[in-house]
């Protein structure tokens, strides 16, 4: 190598410095305007610590023209922190016994092998390694946060939870949250300034130019988990009075079409919404065809309005791709594209499961435990105060259970069972309301039906359990007592199953949230109360 220059010390002193301070994005930084000669000369310069922390921060873009010029053992030995080929094997592995991608990255980070462990990120798609992100302790996650490059830390934060995004995003500075932004789609820009607190997010927006600000204040003015909120502006529109064969020549001119565009949009001179031209028609027409002669009218938009629920059964019902969303006026302003169904399907499952234990689907697994506890406590509070309820229904029959032992034994079976009844029942309404299969035409049928089951299962259980019971106890006044009471419950319990999720959206109140909470409390009451009170007017 050649002598240490002046500018060589400068830049030395400068990286020593940053090294000491922990301050590795200023080390990026300065490594950014070095050529490959310069970073290999300061490389040989440092002490072994800072060469291998300083190599973390070299990109991979970088990597080959700057191992080219390093002497041989030192290339070797920063080269052990990485093995691309091995790494890939055992990502791309389907043996359940190999070693995760959350074990490799907390090993490399463990060892302070960072390379090894940023290119486990390099090598998933974005959503996989927001999904790896996650799953790392905060520590270790921002560690591995702030080595990443602006451009692809903007393709994660979109595929993160919005408390995550938003911590990791406040962790960026303002200049790096803008690079990161500027590689996202509209939608997914949305999304982020959505998961982003106020302040972030409204620096963010005034960040953007004229044109991207407004468009992404219209985006912004539609609720969350309406079509305004799903939708993306990236769409190609058509008049109908212009030939087929002029289409296909602008199709040509452009660079690329939008992705999952199997549709194109026609509309008139005031961009409303005419219908669509498919590209599977477009391709097979003749070329001095006008598209009105070969556009499909009859393919309705969507409402921007219209809620996400509702989008994602128009999309499964007729195995759409795309679909326009129109204002209230008729006119065209974007569409919704199958991969954004997708995530707001998915997004609506996480939300019920979690809503049923009463957690936040956008939480982080890993936030503080003070935080986490007050989340679930709120939870814990409405189940002790159903808990407490039963128990008070209990407790009016003190003296039964103490003359009468096996009173205390049996009853946890026809809370049980009513519980489970009910639970059927419940589920059912709930899909059939999400699917839009139940309302009021169909309810008293749908009643009449869940009461009959009620009924039967009711009877057929009744007699068995009451068999149980009175061979077990030589009693044949508890076994029918019980078998009364596990029939009312049942049918008590499926009347519930069905009513609950009904009254609950009436209060707009999510029935899959709250609904298990509310029909335990019901099965607990009216078992509990029917079992003992038959068991006080006929045995004691």
């Amino acid at each position: 190598m050649t002598e240490e220059t002046p500018v060589a010390a400068e830049t030395q002193e400068s990286i020593a410095e940053a090294l000491a301070k922990g301050k590795l994005k200023r080390v990026r930084r300065i490594l950014r305007d070095l050529s490959a000669a310069e970073t290999a000369e300061l490389l040989e310069q440092l002490d072994e610590d800072q060469q291998q922390i300083v190599w973390d921060q070299i990109g991979d873009v970088e990597e080959p023209a700057i191992l080219e010029l390093l002497d041989p053992t030192l290339a070797e030995r920063l080269q052990v922190n990485s093995d691309d080929n091995q790494l890939e094997a055992l990502l791309d592995s389907e043996d359940e016994t190999d070693i995760s991608p959350i074990a490799i990255v907390r090993e490399a980070l463990e060892a302070g092998r960072f390379k090894r462990a940023l290119k486990v990120f390099a090598l998933l798609h974005p959503s996989q390694a927001a999904g790896l992100l996650e799953s790392l302790p905060p520590g270790e996650r921002s560690s591995i946060w702030s080595r990443l490059d602006s451009a692809r830390a903007g393709q994660i934060l979109v595929h993160l939870r919005e408390e995550v995004a938003a911590s990791l995003a406040l962790e960026m500075s303002d200049a790096e949250l803008l690079e990161a932004a500027r590689q996202l789609d509209l939608d997914d820009l949305v999304d982020l300034i959505q998961a982003l607190p106020f302040g972030p997010g409204r620096q963010l927006l005034l960040s953007m130019d004229v044109k991207k600000r407004q468009q992404l204040a219209d985006m912004l003015s539609y609720p969350e988990d309406s079509a305004g909120g799903l939708m993306n502006i990236d769409h190609i529109s058509v008049r109908a009075d212009v030939k087929v064969g002029s289409v296909l020549r602008y199709l040509r001119l452009l660079e690329d079409l939008p992705d999952h565009t199997d549709k194109l949009m026609v509309v008139d001179r005031e961009n409303r919404y005419q219908g669509v031209l498919r590209l599977s028609r477009l391709v097979t027409s003749m070329a001095d065809e006008l598209v009105r002669d070969v556009m499909d009218a009859e393919f309705k938009p969507l409402d921007v309005l219209m809620s996400s629920q509702e989008v994602a059964r128009q999309f499964e019902d007729l195995d759409m791709l795309s679909a326009a969303v129109v204002s209230e006026d008729g006119v065209l302003l974007g569409r919704i594209t199958v991969d954004d169904v997708m995530d707001s399907i998915r997004d609506d499952s996480e939300r019920a499961i979690m809503g049923m234990a009463g957690l936040d689907d956008e939480a982080d697994m890993f936030a503080p435990i003070l935080t986490s506890t007050r989340r679930r406590s709120v939870w814990l509070g409405c189940n002790l105060i159903t808990a407490f309820l039963a128990a008070s229904v209990i407790g009016q029959f003190q003296g039964a259970l103490e003359q009468i032992v096996a009173l205390a034994v049996l009853m946890p079976v026809v809370a049980s069972m009513g519980g489970i009844a009910g639970s059927q029942t419940l589920t059912l309404v709930i899909r059939g309301l999400a699917l839009g299969q139940v309302d009021t035409g169909n309810l008293r049928v749908l009643l009449g039906k869940e009461l009959g089951i009620g009924t039967l299962n009711g009877v057929l259980w009744a007699l068995l359990v009451a068999t149980v019971a009175i061979i077990w106890f030589g009693d044949l006044g508890i076994g029918w007592v019980i078998g009364l009471a596990i029939l009312i419950n049942l049918v008590c319990a499926v009347l519930a199953g069905l009513l609950i999720p009904l009254i609950l959206r009436r209060f707009g109140i999510d029935p899959a949230l709250a609904g298990s909470m509310v029909l335990m409390a019901v099965t607990d009451v009216v078992g509990f109360s029917s079992f003992l009170g038959l068991a006080t007017l006929f045995l004691i």
